[in-house]
């Protein structure tokens, strides 16, 4: 709002003596007020909604397959959850306050954020007043939300391949650590990558968000990585210099991730241990789905696992355990277990490590491997 009402009335603005208004219209300036926007935005707002969610008994209910897990996660009952709306909305008034809202991927990345926020807030509904309805603590089925997901993401990646056939560039796949490796991409090899993308990170993410702070903070150091990258990809000095192919409009991608950084940081001043609110399905599923847009568009699809290595090893370990279990059970007549327990954050605290140790130390592991990601920036 702010870019085009400044821009528009520029002239205006300068011959009235306010033409230093105009840093509205720097992306850099842009990327820092949305950081502090955002945060803010939580702070203030995030009191009043945690005692709403409380006054409508909106919390959470621990549910494990095993009872030491439960036992330990006791303590967490009837916790707000559903704070992700807080989220959702601090990203989407920093982006449409300081955003280019003329710029196609700002707009499709709302929609991104939104859309799959609507589907985790119907989930997290229908589980949470499950029991007022005398039925169980069941959502959404998990095929209901892949149909949703996977029709969002299809649609997402559909119209941005098709936004880019003018800048043949924009539908390559780009490799790190190699200057030189582009894979052209056809309509559907694009829509296919960006669909996994899409509903890989944003179901990653969700199952991450099991530990107070621990989803919360990886996604944080992702977003700086990202912001970075945005701002290297969408400035045609920097990608010149440090041989990226440069993508006209996606510097808009750092007010996005900006934002994204603000609002984790604003919301972990609640989430963190021992938590006030949890983000529910409605953060987390539009969080990774979110992550996963802006990969799409600045061509790093490839960058985002290794800067996203936590979110895809917690992934993988509950993808690994179900289909193990299954074999074995089929092969011996018994399911067997290659973790202890999955997502892998439960099987370090079956090994005896305390949920703080487990947090901040898949902090540190996601901050070093957003270090080699950026690292890769040079290398190439």
């Amino acid at each position: 709002m702010f870019y085009w009402l400044i821009k528009a009335n520029l002239v205006w603005l300068e011959s009235h003596g306010l033409g230093f208004l105009r840093v509205f219209t720097f992306v850099e300036f842009q990327t820092v007020a949305a950081i502090l926007l955002s945060f803010l935005i939580n702070i203030v707002a995030g009191p009043g909604v945690i005692a709403w969610l409380r006054k409508k008994k909106i919390g959470d209910r621990p549910d494990f397959d095993q009872a030491d897990i439960n036992a330990q996660m006791a303590h967490k009952k009837d916790t707000p959850t559903m704070g992700g709306v807080l989220i959702i909305f601090a990203i989407a008034a920093a982006v449409g306050l300081l955003g280019d809202l003329g710029n196609f991927h700002v707009m499709m990345g709302l929609v991104c954020l939104l859309g799959l926020g609507l589907i985790g807030a119907i989930d997290d509904w229908l589980k949470l007043t499950a029991k007022q309805r005398g039925g169980g603590r069941q959502g959404l089925n998990s095929g209901e939300k892949l149909l949703f997901q996977f029709g969002l993401a299809i649609l997402l990646s559909y119209f941005t391949w098709r936004y880019g056939q003018h800048v043949p560039q924009r539908n390559f796949l780009y490799l790190p650590f190699f200057k030189d490796a582009m894979i052209p991409l056809g309509l559907l090899a694009f829509v296919a990558i960006g669909t996994l993308v899409i509903v890989g990170f944003s179901n990653a993410v969700n199952l991450t968000d099991g530990l107070d702070g621990l989803a919360t903070g990886c996604t944080a150091i992702v977003s700086i990585s990202f912001l970075i990258l945005a701002l290297v990809i969408g400035t045609r000095g920097l990608a010149d210099a440090l041989l990226f192919t440069y993508i006209k409009g996606s510097d808009q991608m750092a007010v996005m991730c900006g934002a994204m950084l603000g609002a984790c940081l604003g919301f972990l001043w609640f989430n963190c241990n021992p938590a006030r609110v949890f983000m529910g399905d409605t953060g987390s599923l539009s969080l990774g789905g979110f992550i996963g847009y802006i990969a799409i568009v600045l061509r790093q699809e490839p960058l985002l696992i290794l800067v996203g290595g936590v979110f895809v090893a917690e992934a993988g370990s509950s993808f690994l355990q179900v289909m193990y279990f299954k074999y074995t059970r089929i092969r011996f007549g018994q399911g067997r277990r290659i973790f202890l327990m999955a997502p892998l954050h439960h099987h370090f605290q079956k090994k005896g490590w305390s949920e703080q140790q487990v947090v901040v130390r898949f902090w540190l592991i996601s901050a070093m491997l957003a270090a080699v990601a950026l690292a890769t920036i040079k290398l190439r």
